[in-house]
C-alpha cells in the first residue's frame, strides 16, 4: 500500500472543546456531563466498554446528535454550525456504503459531497490500493474490503479534526498495520479521535486516552503516563522448560508478576541460573485494561 499523503500541514491554532456535554437517544442519556478538549496534533485514543458512549461521543461530536445540554466546539464555535463541521470528518464503525453502488461511483458520490475532484479520487483509489476493485459492486467485497474503500472517503478531502470509529476493525494484521500507519502520519498536524477495542493497538499509535465509563468522562491522560496495576513480563526460551512453571505459561510466553521492570534483571538471572535459554522478553500487561476493570 502506498504510504503517500498530500495533505499539507496548517500552522493555525486548531481546538475541540466539549463542554458539559449530555447527550443521547429519544430523551435517553448516554453522555453525561463530558468535559474536555484537544488542541495538539496527536491521536485521541477513545476507550470504554461497550455501551460506554463512545460512539454516541463521536456522533455529537460530528453534529450528528444535538447535545441534550452543553456544547460541542471547534475554535470557540459551535460545531452546528456549518464552517465548523466543514473542519471534521466522521468516520463510523459502520461502512454505511450502499450496495448498489460500484467502488468507484460511490467514492465519485462522497467526493461530489466533500467537494473533492476527481484527481481526489483517483488518488485514494491508488492510496488505499483498492484500485483493482473500482468496478465492483460494494455488495461484492469482503469485509476487509469494505473498510478499506469506507476509510478512502477520509482521504478525499483535508480536514482539521478526524473522529475515526475501529477504522482498523474486520482487517487483516497486515492491512490494519498500513491503516494505522496512514492515520499516524495524518496525526502529524492534525487531531484524531481514535476508538479501538485492540488495546495493543491503542497503546502503539495513540499519545493521550480518553476514556469514558457509563457514559461519564472517567480519565484524560498521555498514555506514556499510565501505569499497569500489575507488572507482568512474558518470557519465551529456546531451552530449559522443564524448570519453569507450566501453570502461568500464555501461549509462548511464561508469564511472571513483578513489582516493577526494575526486577526484570534479577528474574533474568534467577532463570538462566537453573539453565533456561531466553528469547525474548516483553510486557504482558497493558496500563489500558484497567480502564476496561
Amino acid at each position: 500500500m502506498s504510504t503517500e499523503i498530500s495533505l499539507s500541514s496548517q500552522n493555525s491554532p486548531m481546538e475541540l472543546a466539549c463542554k458539559d456535554v449530555s447527550s443521547g437517544y429519544l430523551g435517553k442519556k448516554v453522555l453525561d456531563g463530558v468535559t474536555f478538549s484537544v488542541r495538539e496534533p496527536a491521536i485521541y485514543v477513545v476507550l470504554g466498554p461497550n455501551g460506554a458512549g463512545k460512539t454516541t461521543l463521536f456522533r455529537t461530536i460530528a453534529g450528528i446528535l444535538e447535545p441534550y445540554s452543553g456544547s460541542v466546539e471547534i475554535d470557540g464555535q459551535p460545531v452546528g454550525l456549518q464552517a465548523s463541521r466543514d473542519r471534521l470528518h466522521f468516520l463510523s464503525h459502520v461502512d454505511g456504503i450502499p450496495d448498489g453502488l460500484r467502488v468507484e461511483e460511490a467514492l465519485r458520490f462522497y467526493a461530489s459531497v466533500q467537494r473533492a475532484t476527481e484527481a481526489d479520487v483517483e488518488r485514494v483509489l491508488g492510496l488505499l490500493e483498492i484500485e483493482p476493485l473500482r468496478g465492483r459492486f460494494i455488495s461484492e467485497l469482503s469485509a476487509g474490503q469494505k473498510k478499506r474503500v469506507s476509510i478512502a472517503r477520509i482521504f478525499l478531502k483535508e480536514r482539521d479534526f478526524y473522529l475515526l470509529d475501529e477504522p482498523t476493525a474486520n482487517l487483516d494484521p497486515k492491512v490494519a498495520t498500513e491503516i494505522r500507519d496512514l492515520i499516524l502520519r495524518l496525526s502529524r498536524d492534525k487531531i484524531v479521535l481514535y476508538s479501538s477495542h485492540n488495546l495493543f493497538e491503542a497503546r502503539e499509535i495513540g499519545r493521550y486516552v480518553i476514556a469514558i465509563k457509563s457514559g461519564k468522562l472517567a480519565l484524560f491522560s498521555r498514555i506514556a503516563d499510565l501505569r499497569p496495576s500489575r507488572y507482568l513480563i512474558g518470557v519465551r526460551v529456546t531451552r530449559g522448560e522443564e524448570s519453569l512453571p507450566a501453570a502461568n505459561r500464555k501461549g509462548e510466553y511464561y508469564v511472571f508478576e513483578l513489582p516493577g521492570p526494575e526486577e526484570v534483571p534479577k528474574l533474568m538471572a534467577e532463570l538462566q541460573g537453573k539453565g533456561v535459554s531466553i528469547r525474548e522478553v516483553k510486557e504482558m500487561a497493558n496500563p489500558l485494561e484497567d480502564l476496561f476493570a
